[in-house]
């Protein structure tokens, strides 16, 4: 009996792995489509862009990728944030900045948060309804936090910490755009 259940948990094992190596690289390239789509989606029009430059702020790592037009003027850059205070965990965002700080768009690339509620996330910020977008928002200018604690940004409803953690991403990637952009933004 136990060689028996020893072979089944082999059979089992090496089914796992064999089924990990064949989705893995298939995988890796949906997410970097993903990411690819969404740095195209989040900036203005662009010719090209420089190496992404890597940076750590804390516990989390900021990915920033500075667009330039044809005649190699910077126009904005896409800012690949996260945030691990999400109500079910990890958030990543990419958010686009034009050259002036004022967000252009954003998207989700990865989120665990309750269906119907913190999956929200995903529209919520870029619905011009009351205090709910954030696009055309200079975050230097703007206080990105939910009305709740004092932004200027409603929450979603019944998703608050879901709010908190999507808001915080934006700030660390405006900061990181901030701290990490060579041309003069104006902040204040």
């Amino acid at each position: 009996m136990i060689l028996v259940l020893a072979g089944i948990a082999l059979f089992a094992a090496l089914t796992l792995s064999s089924v990990y190596s064949f989705t893995k690289e298939p995988i890796e390239v949906a997410k970097l489509a993903k990411q690819q789509n969404a740095i195209k989606e989040v900036l203005p029009a662009f010719d090209h862009l420089d190496a992404p430059v890597n940076v750590t702020e804390g516990n989390e790592s900021i990915i920033i990728y500075k667009a330039y037009d044809k005649s190699n003027q910077f126009i904005g850059a896409a800012v690949e944030s996260s945030s691990n205070n999400g109500f079910n965990g990890k958030i990543v965002v990419m958010v686009g900045f034009d050259k002036e700080g004022t967000i252009v768009n954003y998207s989700v690339l990865e989120q665990k948060e309750t269906p119907g509620l913190g999956t929200r996330m995903v529209s919520w910020f870029k619905t011009d309804k009351g205090h709910q977008s954030i696009k055309g928002l200079n975050a230097g200018k703007t206080n990105l936090t939910v009305s709740k604690d004092g932004g200027d940004v409603d929450a979603i409803t019944a998703a608050t910490i879901s709010s908190r953690a999507f808001l915080y991403t934006i700030r660390s990637a405006y900061q990181a755009f901030v701290n990490n952009t060579d041309e003069s933004i104006a902040v204040n």
